[in-house]
């Protein structure tokens, strides 16, 4: 199961919120130990103009294909 959250300061140190339903689906109790596995979430914004399309409109084209 995967969740987002947002990490936190906590005095020097970080740290996440588990959400709720994941605690209750998983059965997890205070003080067990979980393994977790962490990714920045990427604003797709950031990515404007960093890749080069030799023709753009055409692959705009090819997506926009069965929107209809």
């Amino acid at each position: 199961m995967q969740a987002k959250s947002k990490l936190k300061r906590w005095g020097n140190s970080y740290g996440v919120i588990v959400p709720k339903e994941m605690v209750e689906k998983e059965g997890l109790k205070e003080g067990e130990t979980v393994e977790i596995s962490v990714r920045r979430m990427t604003d797709v914004g950031r990515l404007f103009g960093r890749y080069r399309f030799k023709n753009l409109q055409a692959q705009k084209d090819a997506m926009r294909k069965g929107w209809h």
